[in-house]
């Protein structure tokens, strides 16, 4: 076929300049003649110019080297394609927590989650995950500070703050935290708890009660929470 006679070709060059390369050569041009690549090497060893012919002419298609460099990125963009979604097929079989896979636990999350917070189980437990935080706990919590079991309240509709965090700025210039986006205010929760609860070894409502609230009821009313969200 022309385009493996084209390939051999190319090869043979790449050899050729290779080894001329190494001669220390002292002339090097290529220039375009009738839509064709010329390729001129003038070596300057001895021992290759003592020959009566020292120049080396190869006329390359143009257009064929192109179609070559243009299937080599199309065969290297399809191998980049497979193996993202082999990637993917992988991450989505890959066990998460408590035996189920990202998008298991999401849908579980999600049977719990209402009003603002619906549909967000795959945030939820992507952010638990990445932070090392009970994805139940989070939920729990956030179900029993902003009443998302029904529908959120104020704080969540309003400053986007679904843990009852206290911080600046303040949602309507009060104590309570405000964010941009119901997704940074979930995010900065979740981090919450890692940081100042979960890094400490508080992993359970009983014991990041007496730190999170001052009510006594707070770690029965959230195990509470946990044991329906892991009921559904």
């Amino acid at each position: 076929m022309k385009t493996t006679r084209l390939i051999k070709i190319v090869n043979t060059l790449i050899v050729i300049v290779t080894v001329m390369a190494t001669c220390h050569p002292t002339v090097v041009n290529a220039f375009n003649t009738n839509n064709a690549e010329l390729l001129e090497i003038k070596p300057s060893s001895a021992l290759i110019t003592a020959k009566k012919s020292s120049t080396l002419k190869i006329e390359i298609d143009v257009e064929e080297l192109k179609k070559i460099r243009l299937e080599r990125k199309r065969a290297e963009e399809e191998q980049r394609r497979i193996e993202e979604e082999r990637r993917k097929a992988e991450e989505a079989s890959k066990i998460v927590y408590d035996g189920m896979t990202l998008e298991e636990l999401s849908n579980k999350l999600n049977r719990s989650l209402n009003s603002d917070l619906g549909g967000k189980g795959e945030l939820f437990a992507k952010l638990s995950i990445e932070y090392n935080v009970d994805p139940y706990l989070a939920v729990a919590i956030s179900m029993h500070e902003t009443g998302c079991k029904w529908n959120c309240s104020r704080l969540v509709k309003s400053c986007n703050n679904v843990g009852g965090m206290k911080g600046s700025p303040g949602c309507g210039g009060g104590a309570y935290a405000s964010f941009a986006t119901l997704d940074e205010g979930i995010r900065a929760f979740i981090s919450n708890i890692s940081r100042n609860y979960a890094s400490k070894g508080l992993t359970t409502p009983e014991a990041m009660g007496p730190k999170y609230a001052g009510s006594q009821e707070w770690p029965s009313k959230v195990r509470s929470y946990m044991n329906e969200i892991k009921a559904k």
